[in-house]
């Protein structure tokens, strides 16, 4: 994965353009991801490890389809539901009450299996009594439990977790770790980026060590894990 990334500091949109035209405009290629080959298999629990800056969202991102690969293909078998950008699929002007369908419908939920699941989303979310208050009003814990109430109430069969985890109070992580440890004994494949290393350790039965878009080492929990923490 490859980004054009500006050489220069360009302060206003005139500047770009004036130099756009006299073709004064210079840019950097950044390799974000090189070389990274991996299979995941139905029912694994994955874990993505790495200092910031290594790759790790954007692969998330290239797998669940939000980025196109500059080179090389991702194969993906069954339903995906991505929790990367907290606030994705939300409109934070309006309350949770309408976030929660409007999210719905970006997952390809329908309006009647919103209505039906709408007090289970409430009750894990436990934002019932903030559930008219606009989203922008909302500290990050309290977008990422709507975020995950929501994506989490159908078992989709590939689920994407991105640091959400660690954003909340210690309680409601464990919660999510529940009903994540629920989705992986009904089959569903999760992948997932943590700087927690327990936390990896805990959820995941294989993990891959990203390093400056390479792939480090990749293998069982215990392995890579060990390695991560001896670095």
């Amino acid at each position: 994965m490859h980004f054009n990334m500006s050489k220069e500091k360009i302060d206003s949109i005139k500047e770009y353009l004036i130099k756009f035209a006299k073709r004064q405009l210079f840019f950097e290629d950044f390799v974000a991801l090189k070389d990274v080959s991996l299979d995941i298999e139905k029912g694994d629990v994955f874990g993505i490890v790495g200092l910031n800056g290594s790759g790790k969202s954007t692969l998330l991102k290239v797998i669940s389809g939000i980025l196109k690969p500059t080179k090389g293909s991702v194969e993906i078998r069954g339903t995906v539901a991505p929790l990367i950008e907290l606030g994705a699929g939300f409109d934070m002007d309006l309350t949770a009450r309408e976030n929660i369908f409007l999210n719905g419908s970006v997952l390809g939920f329908s309006r009647q299996m919103m209505k039906d699941r709408f007090d289970e989303i409430v009750e894990f979310s436990e934002m019932r009594e903030f559930l008219d208050v606009p989203m922008k009003n909302y500290s990050s814990g309290m977008v990422a439990r709507v975020a995950f109430a929501v994506a989490t109430i159908t078992r989709p069969d590939i689920l994407i977790v991105d640091e959400i985890l660690a954003v909340g109070d210690f309680r409601f992580q464990e919660k999510c770790e529940r009903r994540i440890n629920e989705m992986m004994s009904g089959g569903t494949t999760v992948i997932i980026v943590s700087h927690s290393i327990d936390q990896i350790e805990r959820l995941c039965n294989r993990v891959m060590w990203l390093e400056r878009g390479h792939i480090k080492m990749l293998g069982d929990k215990d392995t890579v894990c060990n390695a991560y923490k001896e670095s």
